[in-house]
């Protein structure tokens, strides 16, 4: 019998009944404990207590794992088995240059397609994103971001992209996640996804595009403004 996990919250749960892949939910269980700080970077992933967090059997946790292994969200090392991968600020740094070039993409895309119903779909979408920034928690914040994200990578017809974001934000988590909640960044936010939005509306794609791109660029700024004590290894 498949199972799924629906907790809204952050915590790694059980995962009950459902007919999607358990592989595929034991997956996303262990990308959102990772994304909103439950498993940090360097911790060690053990499997027995993963099993009885989740509920699930060794089989199924391994298949998962393997797969998250591939994908360099956990990584091998050395005798303590699996550890959820760190992340050098060099590399965080070529993460969010990569972050900027598909997210002007993806805008781009969906300013050229967007009929105007969905361009009301996306002001609806936005108004949400606002009111998270408003109420100003990472939970709240990134789940509004990832509405606003799939919305736009559904019309931009670049499903691609999304996955690949998916996994770039993935990896930087520890960094975003200190990042989002900081106050000024927020106020920053608001104002760069306001310009964004804007430029959408009047349906200009070169504005678009880079709204999108400065805002990404803006957000490695504060992202990476970390102190030696905090740097990944």
């Amino acid at each position: 019998m498949v199972r799924t996990r629906t907790s809204s919250n952050s915590e790694l749960s059980p995962i009950r009944v459902e007919s999607a892949p358990l592989r595929s939910k034991i997956i996303e269980s262990i990308r959102h404990a990772i994304e909103h700080g439950v498993l940090k970077p360097g911790d060690r992933l053990i499997e027995k207590d993963l099993c009885d967090r989740l509920e699930v059997s060794r089989t199924s946790l391994r298949e998962a794992l393997r797969e998250l292994e591939a994908e360099g969200i956990v990584a091998r090392v050395s005798a303590r088995g699996l550890t959820v991968v760190k992340i050098s600020l060099h590399d965080a740094a070529n993460i969010y240059r990569i972050r900027a070039q598909i997210e002007a993409l993806i805008f781009q895309q969906f300013t050229e397609n967007a009929t105007d119903a969905q361009l009301h779909t996306l002001d609806s979408i936005f108004a949400e994103l606002i009111a998270a920034y408003d109420q100003g928690t990472f939970l709240a914040i990134s789940q509004a971001k990832a509405r606003w994200h799939n919305h736009i990578c559904e019309i931009a017809h670049n499903q691609i992209a999304r996955n690949i974001l998916s996994r770039l934000t993935l990896r930087t988590a520890q960094l975003r996640n200190r990042s989002v909640v900081r106050k000024d960044r927020q106020k920053q936010s608001v104002i760069e996804l306001q310009a964004l939005m804007n430029a959408i509306k009047k349906r200009d794609v070169a504005a678009a595009s880079e709204a999108a791109r400065r805002h990404v660029i803006n957000a490695s700024a504060s992202a990476l403004m970390t102190s030696d004590a905090d740097q990944p290894e």
